[in-house]
């Protein structure tokens, strides 16, 4: 059995990912080893949650790797911890579209954990009583173990809160305290691997802030409750490869679910991290590349400087496989920074945000696509390429039989074959698996 809490809120903006990322790190110091997840397809918080806890952060997203394989690779990654600790997303009942799908009470419901309600009290006293009141029951399947109350004013709004709330464990009080607040820009908060050492001061004292202003002990015994889960977890399948895969990295390549490595791994390739702002080659015998998310358009300077690499990507005769930010570094120019070249089209910012999951079709044969194989997945960005290409019919994107590349993030758990193929075109690149 794996003791787990899923920290939730009733909307953004409430202080989960302080709470989560400060109950991680504040467990840890006190001895405990804790695995850390976040439901949904972000990639940033799980950056803070490795930081908190010296463990790979992961995610838990029905929709992208299917509700089956929810709880086996939640065991697969909570294997030999103390304690699993959940940070959920949006509100706790904002799933998509009209339905609570892929929402932290849908997940909470798979794990079958109680859910610790975090609310912000900034702006009220006893009516913090009604807000809980109306979460703990509208959906009996979840189980509202309690509350920690966030951006506490003063010891008498502490009180009255308290007292509203007879009967509904609280298992902290948490000050108001900017000191704690974490920089953002256009995408939300800045990736940890771009402020390391800020970061790490950032949740060391998210850990001590929790510390003091939680009942740590009480929030195990809560996780304690959390009953056996049904099944294995989630074995990783093992082929036969000699590959070298070079993975890009560095501040502006922060993206990336952590089963991808270990997918790579299993199909037989030798995982070699990169950094395209700083490297001027390849890895030594590079054999595929995996050019994933983060953000390009804040490095296009460095990234526009760093020719030698440029041009080696540019006319590399290897499989590579790119999301999102890897399409824009593959493409012709960036703002009007000269990338690659490896795909046509040419990138600029945009003011609108294209976010959301996606359900798509490929149109024809690629890297990783076979004509008619639908794919789910989700974008997340604040830029437009022109042409937008038509791998996929929904979303654009280019392909062939050495490249995939485009807007949309998978998760390769929901499928690993993704991984065989491009570790098998990396040893015979003109065959097409």
């Amino acid at each position: 059995m794996i003791p787990r809490l899923v920290i939730a809120a009733p909307s953004s903006g409430s202080g989960k990912t302080t709470v989560a990322t400060g109950l991680m790190a504040a467990l840890r110091s006190a001895g405990m080893k804790i695995s850390p997840h976040k439901v949904g397809p972000d990639y940033i918080d799980p950056g803070y949650h490795a930081l908190a806890t010296g463990r790979p952060g992961r995610n838990l997203d029905p929709w992208l790797v299917g509700e089956e394989r929810v709880v086996p690779l939640f065991e697969h990654g909570a294997a030999g911890s103390d304690v699993a600790v959940v940070e959920g997303v949006m509100g706790l009942f904002d799933g998509r579209g009209e339905t609570d799908f892929a929402s932290t009470a849908h997940v909470a419901r798979l794990l079958d954990a109680p859910v610790v309600l975090v609310v912000d009290a900034a702006r009220q006293s006893r009516s913090v009583a009604a807000v809980v009141h109306g979460f703990a029951t509208f959906d009996p399947r979840v189980r509202v173990g309690g509350v920690i109350l966030n951006r506490i004013g003063s010891d008498r709004h502490e009180e009255l809160c308290r007292a509203a709330l007879a009967g509904v464990p609280v298992l902290g009080a948490i000050r108001r305290e900017d000191a704690v607040a974490t920089p953002s820009r256009h995408l939300g908060l800045i990736p940890a691997a771009e402020r390391s050492a800020e970061a790490t001061a950032a949740v060391a004292r998210l850990g001590e802030l929790v510390a003091r202003s939680c009942d740590l002990e009480a929030l195990v015994r809560l996780a304690r409750t959390a009953p056996a889960l049904p099944g294995r977890p989630w074995e990783v399948p093992v082929h036969q490869g000699n590959a070298v895969v070079a993975v890009a990295g560095g501040a502006a390549f922060t993206f990336g679910y952590a089963e991808h490595v270990e997918l790579l791994e299993a199909a037989g390739a030798e995982v070699a991290v990169f950094d395209p702002l700083r490297d001027e080659k390849l890895p030594e015998g590079t054999g595929a590349l995996v050019v994933g998310g983060g953000f390009p358009e804040v490095y296009a300077a460095e990234l526009a400087a760093n020719t030698s690499l440029r041009e080696e990507v540019a006319s590399f005769p290897g499989p590579i496989a790119a999301e999102c930010a890897g399409l824009l570094y593959l493409c012709e120019e960036l703002d009007g920074r000269r990338m690659c070249g490896r795909v046509p089209g040419v990138a600029r910012m945009s003011e609108k945000l294209t976010l959301g999951y996606r359900d798509v079709a490929a149109s024809r044969d690629s890297l990783l696509t076979r004509k008619g194989e639908r794919f789910r997945g989700h974008e997340f960005h604040r830029t437009r390429l022109t042409p937008p290409g038509d791998l996929f019919q929904e979303t654009g994107g280019y392909g062939d039989a050495l490249v995939t590349a485009s807007y949309l993030h998978l998760h390769w758990a929901g499928r690993p074959e993704l991984a065989q193929r491009l570790v098998s075109s990396s040893r015979s690149p003109s065959v097409l698996r």
